[in-house]
Protein backbone atom coordinates (compact mmCIF):
# COMPACT_ATOMS: atom_id res chain seq x y z
CA UNK A 1 0.00 0.00 0.00
CA UNK A 2 1.38 3.41 -0.91
CA UNK A 3 1.84 5.83 2.02
CA UNK A 4 -0.81 8.60 2.67
CA UNK A 5 0.92 11.48 4.32
CA UNK A 6 -2.79 13.06 4.33
CA UNK A 7 -4.16 12.02 6.61
CA UNK A 8 -0.99 12.15 9.24
CA UNK A 9 -2.79 12.01 13.30
CA UNK A 10 -0.81 13.89 15.73
CA UNK A 11 2.35 12.49 17.43
CA UNK A 12 0.54 12.30 20.69
CA UNK A 13 -2.23 10.09 19.94
CA UNK A 14 0.33 7.73 17.83
CA UNK A 15 2.64 7.58 20.75
CA UNK A 16 -0.35 6.13 22.94
CA UNK A 17 -0.74 3.33 20.44
CA UNK A 18 2.81 2.49 20.25
CA UNK A 19 3.34 1.75 24.34
CA UNK A 20 -0.56 0.46 24.72
CA UNK A 21 0.83 -3.27 25.49
CA UNK A 22 2.82 -1.29 28.72
CA UNK A 23 -0.62 -1.25 30.46
CA UNK A 24 -1.75 -4.50 29.54
CA UNK A 25 -2.01 -7.19 32.45
CA UNK A 26 0.60 -9.32 30.65
CA UNK A 27 3.07 -6.13 30.76
CA UNK A 28 2.89 -6.05 34.72
CA UNK A 29 6.66 -7.70 34.90
CA UNK A 30 9.45 -6.56 32.52
CA UNK A 31 9.41 -8.70 29.24
CA UNK A 32 12.14 -10.90 28.83
CA UNK A 33 11.83 -9.91 24.84
CA UNK A 34 10.92 -6.70 23.37
CA UNK A 35 10.70 -6.04 19.99
CA UNK A 36 10.04 -2.53 18.32
CA UNK A 37 8.03 -2.83 14.78
CA UNK A 38 7.35 -0.15 12.46
CA UNK A 39 4.84 0.31 9.58
CA UNK A 40 3.57 2.72 7.48
CA UNK A 41 -0.02 2.71 7.84
CA UNK A 42 -2.48 4.25 10.18
CA UNK A 43 -4.01 3.01 13.35
CA UNK A 44 -7.05 2.65 11.84
CA UNK A 45 -5.87 0.76 8.93
CA UNK A 46 -5.86 -3.06 8.78
CA UNK A 47 -2.39 -3.61 9.00
CA UNK A 48 -2.05 -1.97 12.69
CA UNK A 49 -5.13 -3.00 14.16
CA UNK A 50 -4.52 -6.61 13.43
CA UNK A 51 -0.85 -6.41 14.47
CA UNK A 52 -2.29 -4.75 17.93
CA UNK A 53 -4.33 -8.27 18.05
CA UNK A 54 -0.99 -10.32 17.21
CA UNK A 55 1.07 -8.77 19.84
CA UNK A 56 -1.99 -8.95 22.55
CA UNK A 57 -2.02 -13.02 21.58
CA UNK A 58 2.01 -13.29 21.93
CA UNK A 59 1.87 -11.26 25.39
CA UNK A 60 -0.69 -13.82 26.71
CA UNK A 61 0.79 -17.03 25.22
CA UNK A 62 4.05 -16.11 26.60
CA UNK A 63 3.02 -14.66 29.92
CA UNK A 64 4.18 -11.56 29.08
CA UNK A 65 7.80 -12.89 28.35
CA UNK A 66 7.38 -11.45 24.72
CA UNK A 67 6.66 -7.77 24.29
CA UNK A 68 5.79 -5.56 20.49
CA UNK A 69 5.43 -1.97 20.70
CA UNK A 70 4.33 -1.08 17.44
CA UNK A 71 5.23 2.28 16.28
CA UNK A 72 2.27 3.07 13.02
CA UNK A 73 2.77 5.44 10.65
CA UNK A 74 6.31 5.98 9.71
CA UNK A 75 7.43 6.75 12.58
CA UNK A 76 10.61 4.85 12.26
CA UNK A 77 11.14 6.26 8.95
CA UNK A 78 10.37 5.27 5.66
CA UNK A 79 9.86 1.66 4.56
CA UNK A 80 13.95 1.48 3.48
CA UNK A 81 14.80 2.74 6.31
CA UNK A 82 12.96 0.46 8.89
CA UNK A 83 13.97 -2.53 6.28
CA UNK A 84 17.39 -1.65 6.80
CA UNK A 85 17.31 -1.42 10.35
CA UNK A 86 15.59 -4.57 10.72
CA UNK A 87 18.92 -6.15 8.82
CA UNK A 88 21.17 -3.92 11.09
CA UNK A 89 19.66 -4.87 14.08
CA UNK A 90 18.60 -0.73 15.03
CA UNK A 91 14.65 -2.02 14.64
CA UNK A 92 13.46 -5.92 15.90
CA UNK A 93 10.56 -5.65 12.93
CA UNK A 94 8.84 -4.58 10.21
CA UNK A 95 5.60 -4.96 8.30
CA UNK A 96 6.44 -4.28 4.68
CA UNK A 97 4.55 -4.23 1.50
CA UNK A 98 5.89 -6.63 -1.01
CA UNK A 99 5.92 -3.98 -3.68
CA UNK A 100 8.27 -1.43 -1.43
CA UNK A 101 10.95 -4.42 -1.36
CA UNK A 102 12.00 -5.11 -4.51
CA UNK A 103 14.59 -3.41 -4.55
CA UNK A 104 16.10 -5.38 -1.56
CA UNK A 105 15.40 -8.98 -2.36
CA UNK A 106 14.45 -8.68 -6.41
CA UNK A 107 12.45 -11.82 -5.85
CA UNK A 108 9.63 -10.47 -4.04
CA UNK A 109 8.83 -8.84 -7.45
CA UNK A 110 6.73 -11.54 -8.30
CA UNK A 111 3.84 -10.13 -6.43
CA UNK A 112 3.80 -7.54 -9.14
CA UNK A 113 2.66 -9.97 -11.80
CA UNK A 114 -1.06 -9.38 -12.47
CA UNK A 115 -3.34 -12.13 -11.11
CA UNK A 116 -0.69 -13.65 -9.53
CA UNK A 117 -3.19 -15.02 -6.86
CA UNK A 118 -6.52 -16.69 -7.42
CA UNK A 119 -9.75 -14.42 -6.73
CA UNK A 120 -11.10 -16.81 -4.43
CA UNK A 121 -9.41 -16.05 -1.40
CA UNK A 122 -9.37 -19.56 0.54
CA UNK A 123 -7.31 -20.55 -2.71
CA UNK A 124 -5.14 -17.59 -2.46
CA UNK A 125 -4.76 -18.26 1.18
CA UNK A 126 -3.13 -21.80 0.27
CA UNK A 127 -1.11 -20.70 -2.20
CA UNK A 128 -0.13 -18.04 0.34
CA UNK A 129 0.54 -20.61 3.19
CA UNK A 130 1.92 -23.28 0.78
CA UNK A 131 4.95 -24.05 -0.66
CA UNK A 132 5.24 -20.85 -2.84
CA UNK A 133 4.96 -18.91 0.99
CA UNK A 134 7.55 -20.50 2.57
CA UNK A 135 9.86 -20.25 -0.82
CA UNK A 136 9.26 -16.70 -0.82
CA UNK A 137 9.42 -15.96 2.65
CA UNK A 138 12.77 -18.77 2.43
CA UNK A 139 14.21 -15.85 -0.01
CA UNK A 140 14.74 -13.51 2.44
CA UNK A 141 17.50 -14.92 4.75
CA UNK A 142 19.92 -14.54 2.20
CA UNK A 143 19.10 -10.41 2.58
CA UNK A 144 20.07 -10.89 6.52
CA UNK A 145 16.34 -10.70 8.04
CA UNK A 146 14.08 -13.40 8.55
CA UNK A 147 10.73 -13.53 6.75
CA UNK A 148 8.04 -15.02 8.70
CA UNK A 149 4.41 -14.38 7.37
CA UNK A 150 2.99 -13.30 4.44
CA UNK A 151 -0.15 -10.76 4.96
CA UNK A 152 -2.71 -10.20 2.67
CA UNK A 153 -3.66 -6.09 2.62
CA UNK A 154 -5.70 -6.13 -0.32
CA UNK A 155 -6.08 -6.02 -4.20
CA UNK A 156 -5.75 -3.72 -6.87
CA UNK A 157 -8.57 -1.94 -9.63
CA UNK A 158 -8.90 -0.14 -12.31
CA UNK A 159 -9.88 3.61 -13.19
CA UNK A 160 -10.20 5.93 -15.96
CA UNK A 161 -11.00 9.07 -17.62
CA UNK A 162 -12.00 7.39 -20.70
CA UNK A 163 -14.10 3.82 -20.97
CA UNK A 164 -13.32 0.50 -20.04
CA UNK A 165 -15.71 -1.95 -21.67
CA UNK A 166 -13.57 -4.27 -21.90
CA UNK A 167 -10.02 -5.74 -22.65
CA UNK A 168 -9.71 -3.69 -26.07
CA UNK A 169 -10.62 -0.16 -24.49
CA UNK A 170 -7.21 -0.37 -22.56
CA UNK A 171 -5.27 0.43 -26.11
CA UNK A 172 -3.86 3.73 -26.26
CA UNK A 173 -4.42 4.69 -22.80
CA UNK A 174 -1.94 6.11 -20.32
CA UNK A 175 -2.07 4.95 -16.77
CA UNK A 176 0.14 6.07 -13.66
CA UNK A 177 1.94 2.96 -11.94
CA UNK A 178 4.11 2.62 -9.25
CA UNK A 179 8.23 2.25 -10.68
CA UNK A 180 8.11 -1.16 -11.63
CA UNK A 181 9.05 -2.64 -14.72
CA UNK A 182 6.87 -5.66 -14.18
CA UNK A 183 3.66 -2.99 -13.20
CA UNK A 184 4.67 -1.38 -16.38
CA UNK A 185 4.20 -4.67 -18.47
CA UNK A 186 1.47 -5.27 -17.33
CA UNK A 187 0.04 -2.12 -18.97
CA UNK A 188 1.87 -2.76 -22.47
CA UNK A 189 0.56 -6.08 -22.73
CA UNK A 190 -3.03 -4.72 -23.09
CA UNK A 191 -1.58 -2.09 -25.83
CA UNK A 192 -1.57 0.77 -22.57
CA UNK A 193 1.52 2.91 -21.93
CA UNK A 194 2.36 3.30 -18.38
CA UNK A 195 3.99 6.26 -16.57
CA UNK A 196 5.97 5.98 -13.33
CA UNK A 197 4.59 9.30 -11.08
CA UNK A 198 5.08 9.67 -7.64
CA UNK A 199 1.63 8.84 -5.36
CA UNK A 200 1.42 12.47 -4.00
CA UNK A 201 1.33 13.83 -8.20
CA UNK A 202 -1.30 11.50 -8.53
CA UNK A 203 -4.56 13.28 -7.90
CA UNK A 204 -3.72 16.15 -9.90
CA UNK A 205 -2.24 14.10 -13.17
CA UNK A 206 -5.68 12.61 -13.19
CA UNK A 207 -7.29 15.54 -13.13
CA UNK A 208 -5.33 17.88 -15.63
CA UNK A 209 -5.16 14.89 -17.99
CA UNK A 210 -1.15 13.53 -17.57
CA UNK A 211 -2.25 10.23 -17.21
CA UNK A 212 -6.26 8.70 -18.23
CA UNK A 213 -6.18 6.00 -15.45
CA UNK A 214 -4.52 4.92 -12.10
CA UNK A 215 -4.24 1.41 -10.00
CA UNK A 216 -5.08 0.85 -6.39
CA UNK A 217 -7.14 -0.75 -3.82
CA UNK A 218 -10.63 0.44 -3.68
CA UNK A 219 -10.42 1.90 -0.01
CA UNK A 220 -7.17 4.23 -1.38
CA UNK A 221 -9.08 5.33 -4.21
CA UNK A 222 -11.97 5.84 -2.11
CA UNK A 223 -9.52 7.92 0.98
CA UNK A 224 -7.64 9.58 -1.54
CA UNK A 225 -10.57 10.68 -3.53
CA UNK A 226 -9.49 9.69 -6.72
CA UNK A 227 -13.29 8.72 -8.12
CA UNK A 228 -13.43 12.66 -7.56
CA UNK A 229 -11.11 13.13 -11.14
CA UNK A 230 -11.96 10.07 -12.65
CA UNK A 231 -14.98 8.50 -14.81
CA UNK A 232 -15.09 5.15 -14.65
CA UNK A 233 -14.18 2.06 -12.28
CA UNK A 234 -13.29 -1.42 -12.99
CA UNK A 235 -13.29 -3.68 -9.97
CA UNK A 236 -10.90 -6.16 -11.50
CA UNK A 237 -8.79 -7.74 -8.48
CA UNK A 238 -6.08 -8.03 -10.63
CA UNK A 239 -2.61 -6.88 -8.29
CA UNK A 240 -2.49 -8.72 -5.01
CA UNK A 241 -1.33 -5.90 -2.04
CA UNK A 242 0.85 -8.05 0.24
CA UNK A 243 2.81 -7.75 3.64
CA UNK A 244 5.74 -9.46 3.97
CA UNK A 245 6.73 -9.69 7.67
CA UNK A 246 10.47 -9.22 8.47
CA UNK A 247 12.41 -9.96 11.82
CA UNK A 248 15.70 -8.98 12.74
CA UNK A 249 17.69 -12.55 12.82
CA UNK A 250 20.18 -11.73 15.97
CA UNK A 251 16.87 -11.20 17.66
CA UNK A 252 14.86 -13.85 16.37
CA UNK A 253 17.39 -16.86 16.90
CA UNK A 254 17.77 -15.33 20.65
CA UNK A 255 14.03 -16.10 21.42
CA UNK A 256 13.37 -20.09 22.41
CA UNK A 257 12.11 -21.84 20.00
CA UNK A 258 8.53 -22.37 21.61
CA UNK A 259 7.94 -18.40 21.61
CA UNK A 260 8.95 -18.22 17.40
CA UNK A 261 5.82 -20.86 17.03
CA UNK A 262 4.14 -18.51 19.31
CA UNK A 263 4.94 -15.38 17.13
CA UNK A 264 4.79 -16.89 13.86
CA UNK A 265 1.46 -18.89 14.67
CA UNK A 266 -0.07 -15.98 15.94
CA UNK A 267 0.69 -13.63 12.84
CA UNK A 268 -1.62 -16.36 10.38
CA UNK A 269 -4.13 -17.06 13.16
CA UNK A 270 -5.40 -13.44 12.64
CA UNK A 271 -5.04 -13.52 8.67
CA UNK A 272 -9.04 -14.63 8.62
CA UNK A 273 -9.60 -11.11 11.14
CA UNK A 274 -7.63 -9.27 8.93
CA UNK A 275 -9.31 -9.95 5.14
CA UNK A 276 -12.49 -9.24 7.15
CA UNK A 277 -11.40 -6.12 8.12
CA UNK A 278 -9.79 -4.97 4.91
CA UNK A 279 -13.12 -6.77 2.72
CA UNK A 280 -15.83 -4.35 4.87
CA UNK A 281 -13.55 -1.50 4.28
CA UNK A 282 -13.16 -2.27 0.51
CA UNK A 283 -17.08 -2.48 0.77
CA UNK A 284 -17.88 0.77 2.68
CA UNK A 285 -15.26 2.32 -0.40
CA UNK A 286 -17.08 0.85 -2.86
CA UNK A 287 -20.55 2.46 -1.23
CA UNK A 288 -18.89 5.68 -1.05
CA UNK A 289 -17.66 5.58 -4.95
CA UNK A 290 -21.13 4.12 -6.19
CA UNK A 291 -22.71 7.04 -5.04
CA UNK A 292 -20.80 9.97 -6.71
CA UNK A 293 -21.99 8.42 -10.22
CA UNK A 294 -19.24 7.02 -11.36
CA UNK A 295 -19.21 4.12 -14.11
CA UNK A 296 -18.53 1.37 -12.15
CA UNK A 297 -18.46 -2.57 -13.12
CA UNK A 298 -16.63 -5.65 -11.55
CA UNK A 299 -14.62 -8.16 -14.26
CA UNK A 300 -16.47 -11.59 -14.64
CA UNK A 301 -14.33 -14.89 -14.02
CA UNK A 302 -14.01 -15.18 -17.76
CA UNK A 303 -12.75 -11.58 -18.06
CA UNK A 304 -10.53 -12.12 -15.34
CA UNK A 305 -8.86 -15.45 -17.30
CA UNK A 306 -8.52 -13.00 -19.92
CA UNK A 307 -6.88 -10.84 -18.70
CA UNK A 308 -4.58 -12.93 -17.01
CA UNK A 309 -3.81 -14.55 -20.14
CA UNK A 310 -2.80 -11.78 -21.60
CA UNK A 311 -0.76 -10.06 -19.28
CA UNK A 312 0.96 -13.17 -17.19
CA UNK A 313 3.52 -14.38 -20.19
CA UNK A 314 5.03 -11.03 -20.95
CA UNK A 315 5.40 -9.84 -16.95
CA UNK A 316 7.01 -13.17 -16.21
CA UNK A 317 9.36 -12.56 -18.51
CA UNK A 318 10.18 -9.14 -17.34
CA UNK A 319 10.41 -10.97 -13.62
CA UNK A 320 12.98 -13.19 -14.59
CA UNK A 321 15.25 -10.65 -16.24
CA UNK A 322 15.59 -8.80 -12.85
CA UNK A 323 15.43 -11.64 -10.53
CA UNK A 324 17.52 -14.48 -12.72
CA UNK A 325 17.48 -18.04 -11.12
CA UNK A 326 16.38 -17.26 -7.68
CA UNK A 327 13.19 -16.15 -9.50
CA UNK A 328 13.14 -19.03 -12.24
CA UNK A 329 12.89 -21.41 -9.50
CA UNK A 330 10.33 -19.34 -7.42
CA UNK A 331 8.00 -19.17 -10.61
CA UNK A 332 8.11 -23.14 -11.31
CA UNK A 333 7.25 -23.29 -7.35
CA UNK A 334 4.22 -21.01 -7.87
CA UNK A 335 3.00 -22.41 -11.44
CA UNK A 336 3.15 -25.78 -9.30
CA UNK A 337 1.12 -24.71 -6.23
CA UNK A 338 -1.59 -22.45 -8.71
CA UNK A 339 -2.07 -25.33 -10.78
CA UNK A 340 -2.86 -27.63 -7.59
CA UNK A 341 -4.71 -24.83 -6.33
CA UNK A 342 -6.98 -23.65 -9.41
CA UNK A 343 -6.57 -26.89 -11.50
CA UNK A 344 -4.98 -25.59 -14.49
Amino acid sequence: MELNFRYITCFAKVAITAVAFSVGAFQAKAADYTAKIGHLESPQQSRHVHLLKVAALVAERTNGAVEFQLFPQAQLGNQRQMTEGVQLGTLEATVSPAAFLGGFNPVVSIMDIPFLLPADRAAAQKIREGAFGKALLDSFSSKGVVGIALWPNGRKNFTSNKPLVDISSFKGQKFRTMDSKILIEQFTALGASAIALPFGELYTSLQTGVVDGEENPLDTIQRMKFYEVQKYLVVSEHGAMEDVVLFNPVWWKALPAQYRTVIQDAFIEVIPELQKHKINAVAEALKVITATGINVRTLSSEEQTAFRKKMYDPTVAVYLKRAGDAGKALIEVYEKAYAEVVGQ
